[in-house]
């Protein structure tokens, strides 16, 4: 191992050492953590400052620094250039700071940086969320230092919008955050701790980080979009059928009733069900399917033909087990499912093919969301919804659906079918899934309902950009909100307890339709911006 040192500090950033390594250093010692961030970085002990200079920690959320596991933004994921240059961009920006990196991957290293942080004279942190779930932020927002939470886009977003959304409902008093791309919003955001270092409140410093996000945005244009001649049917006809639909929500191994959503019935049944019709199906049919979508798509790059055909066959087991428990909707644990061994293969382009037909296929068995997409679809005579999990981004004013798996005909199954990739599924490149190159320019209406509460969270977009960057989900439509990009973070309900992650978005302006159906059913309509 080369080069190998305990500390780092400065633009240095990250000690250059790869995770064989260290693993390697600590099983030598007899013990290691799944990743030990004093002992890579260091503690502020070791430094010994500078009369009148802020120190601030930067604290890297992450599973590690190449990323093991699959997650946003991918398997073997490497972070290293990523935070090199962040730190060199602040250290160069900010020569009377003393900027001290480390990294932790969950609540413990965060407890163990606070405790060996608690007698030092740290002004501050700055916390990234590189990867979604792993809870740092919490632990360092308990020391009651000022905190400036970053999310690392399409990497820590889930973790970050939920996260930031409970700071929000809790009215964390020492928390501001930044939600951009661009390493001058982030500078601007720094800039605030000069509040703390000059002795002003916690409550000066957050809401200058309000002011500067807010300042950042950039400002959007006149939003004009294109025609788009949407039918719908009235409120009594499309609660009729959603009362003729039917769920079925495949979770673990087991089959169960369950209550029924805005009057849809819902039912549960197994994985291994829907495995044995899998391994049934009639392999020819499946090639034939497989060779289907190998020809629509654009481009096939990753999958293997015979991973298409086991995709392909996963479409077919599903459309047989619609059929038999009598549904139109179906939702698959496919996370859980696939590491698990419980299936053998993504539904990806199964959903995507079943969403086309006027069909229900909706990811990670999210009862609400397909709920969601059922009443629409219905309200509609056809029209998909393409369920997601967002980002937004300050510096292009843009909130960014990504999904691994998106429909292709956005007006329904008898309107035109936009353009399509076949890629691996992201988080671990593996199986197939594709990416919707979705049509630009029309406005949308995204939403998701809430049973336990009796709510729905809608608020609408124009779209403008297909991102087609490999970090995280394939397919990211991206749109600029018909409102306020800023009140997403505030009004949107992203904390867990309340709507989480996913959303759904439909081609339409379906905003007066949505409020009729919520009227008629009792229900509750909240504008996130």
């Amino acid at each position: 191992m080369e080069n190998l040192r305990n500390t780092c500090s400065g633009s240095s950033g990250l000690c250059p050492r790869t995770r064989r390594g260290f693993i390697s250093t600590c099983a030598a010692a007899g013990a290691c953590m799944a990743i030990s961030p004093m002992n890579v970085f260091g503690s502020l002990s070791e430094y010994s400052g500078v009369a009148g200079r802020m120190r601030i920690r930067i604290v890297y959320s992450l599973h590690d620094i190449v990323q093991p596991v699959p997650d946003w933004p991918n398997i073997a994921f490497d972070f290293r250039p990523h935070i090199n240059s962040i730190n060199e961009a602040l250290t160069k920006a900010f020569p009377r700071y003393e900027f001290i990196s480390t990294y932790a991957s969950g609540p413990e290293d965060a407890e163990k940086i606070s405790s060996d942080d608690g007698n030092s004279a740290l002004d501050g942190y700055i916390v990234f969320q590189m990867n979604c779930w792993n809870r740092v932020v919490q632990t360092i927002a308990n020391t009651g230092k000022p905190v400036l939470y970053v999310d690392f886009k399409y990497a820590g977003s889930g973790g970050f919008l939920v996260y930031t959304s409970d700071f929000i409902l809790t009215k964390q008093p020492n928390v501001g955050f930044v939600s951009s791309q661009r390493i001058e919003d982030l500078i601007s955001a720094v800039k605030c701790f000069d509040i703390v270092a000059k002795g002003g409140p916690l409550s000066a410093f957050v809401e200058a980080t309000v002011q500067a996000r807010i300042k950042s945005t950039r400002k959007s244009a006149t939003l004009t979009y294109k025609a788009d001649n949407i039918r719908s049917l009235p409120v009594d006809e499309t609660l009729r059928r959603m009362k003729e639909s039917r769920i079925v929500a495949l979770i673990d191994g087991t089959s169960r009733s369950a209550d029924p959503v805005m009057g849809i019935p819902v039912e549960y049944a197994s994985l291994a069900e829907l495995n044995y019709l899998w391994e049934k199906s009639d392999p020819h049919e499946a090639e034939e399917v497989a060779q289907r979508w190998q020809e629509k798509a654009v481009n096939v790059i990753g999958p293997r033909p015979n991973i298409i055909q086991d995709s392909a066959a996963m479409y077919l087991a599903m459309k047989t087990m619609l059929k038999n428990h009598n549904a139109n909707a179906i939702t698959v644990n496919c996370l859980g499912g696939f590491y698990g061994n419980q299936i053998n293969a993504y539904p990806c382009l199964g959903f995507m093919e079943l969403n086309n037909e006027g069909l229900i296929g909706a990811c990670e068995c999210d009862i609400d969301s397909t709920a969601t997409m059922v009443a629409i679809t219905s309200m509609t005579e056809g029209r998909p919804g393409f369920i997601s999990d967002p980002v937004i981004d300050t510096s292009k004013n843009q909130i960014i659906y990504a999904h691994c798996i998106s429909h292709t005909k956005p007006f329904g199954p008898e309107g035109p079918e936009n353009p399509f990739e076949i890629l691996t599924h992201s988080e671990d490149r593996q199986g197939a899934c594709n990416r919707s190159i979705l049509p630009l320019g029309y406005i949308t209406t995204t939403l998701r309902f809430g049973r336990n509460l009796k709510e729905i969270v809608l608020h609408q977009g124009i779209t403008v950009e297909n991102d087609p960057d490999d970090r995280a989900c394939r397919t990211k439509l991206c749109a600029e909100p018909v409102g306020d990009l800023e009140k997403l973070f505030y009004t949107g309900q992203w904390g867990g307890r309340r709507f989480g992650w996913h959303r759904v978005t439909f081609y339409g302006d379906l905003k007066e339709q949505v409020y009729a159906l919520a009227e008629a059913t009792g229900w509750k309509v909240i504008e996130e911006a």
